[in-house]
């Protein structure tokens, strides 16, 4: 990788760590720059080094890294690379550090339920802040509450359900559409991508929701709130693990007289078999964000939308601001 500086901002090193460099370059792309050079290197024994350029003294340093596991390579040792190179480039003299981060790992826990379970999202915070980070971007949150009060640096939140609503736009046709929330904590996100397809169409689009309760690892709740019948029904979340909770729903929808159902969501986890257990469900299709892996994870059945103009419009933005003298 060559390092090549913004003909607007020549201050801006734009970095992505191991996996994350093919949606680095995208980024890179959509800002008209390249990636700055880097070193990685492992040994024997598993441990790990890394070396950032001189050139960042003085400048606006941007990691990219997603922290979604990966064959091989675990979310927290994916965390721990990232925040050895954050304390690097501030070791370096890097005037400004921002962290760009495609998936968050341990963001669903976010409040503990019961006594002595861990607030993993605020240690990562923490961690991060420690390492010398000054900005974290993120898309998709899984609840943005507790991301925002998590951080005592600034966040930039990025929504994606533009993205989603402009995909949707072009396969809905004519028909009726409503969007579903597969849980009552996904209802403003599903109310959101709701808003943003209505506004695109320029006509009403509707809103269900189906119950659910969580018992360990069982699922369970029978209810199913908004009119579905007829409609093409988009069940839309942050993200697909393994499977279950979006199955659950879109079968809900097709039970209740849906007549397509597609299923959508940011992060594209799909841990085990969770492509089959969609498959199995009888979904018609869907689309997912490249967060994790490009979206590899996803399958055939799946559309895989680019979220990295998201993340170039944040870091543009971010750059202007400094050049502008505006305090971050």
């Amino acid at each position: 990788m060559t390092a090549t500086a913004s003909s607007l901002h020549p201050h801006l090193h734009l970095f992505a760590l191991g996996t994350s460099a093919p949606f680095g370059r995208r980024v890179a792309r959509h800002l008209g720059i390249e990636l700055a050079a880097h070193e990685e290197n492992e040994f024997d024994d598993g441990e790990y080094t890394l070396r950032v350029p001189a050139a960042v003294r003085g400048a606006h340093a941007c990691v990219i890294h997603s922290l979604a596991g990966a064959p091989g390579q675990g979310s927290g040792e994916r965390l721990c690379r990232l925040l050895f190179f954050v304390a690097a480039l501030r070791d370096a003299g890097a005037a400004r550090v921002t962290v760009a981060l495609p998936y968050v790992a341990y963001a669903r826990q976010d409040c503990s339920r019961e006594p002595g379970e861990p607030l993993t999202l605020r240690y990562v915070a923490t961690l991060l802040e420690a390492a010398g980070a000054d900005v974290t971007v993120a898309l998709d949150i899984h609840n943005l509450g507790a991301f925002q009060n998590a951080f005592r640096h600034r966040t930039v939140h990025l929504d994606g359900s533009a993205l989603f609503a402009a995909h949707f736009a072009t396969v809905a046709g004519g028909d009726e559409i409503c969007i579903v929330a597969p849980d009552g904590g996904g209802i403003r996100r599903a109310d959101a991508l709701r808003q943003a397809l209505a506004a695109v169409l320029g006509r009403p689009v509707a809103l269900a929701f189906v119950e659910k309760h969580r018992d360990g690892r069982e699922l369970s709740g029978d209810l199913m709130a908004g009119d579905v019948a007829g409609r093409l029904a988009i069940v839309f979340d942050d993200i697909i693990g393994t499977g279950h909770t979006m199955a659950r729903a879109a079968e809900a929808a097709r039970a209740r007289g849906a007549a397509r159902v597609l299923a959508a969501a940011t992060h594209a986890i799909f841990a085990g078999d969770a492509a089959a257990v969609l498959a199995r469900a009888g979904i018609d299709g869907g689309a997912v964000a490249d967060t994790v892996q490009d979206g590899a994870r996803a399958g055939p059945l799946f559309t895989v939308l680019d979220s990295a103009v998201l993340f170039a419009a944040a870091i543009r933005s971010l750059e202007d601001e400094r050049h502008a003298g505006v305090a971050c």
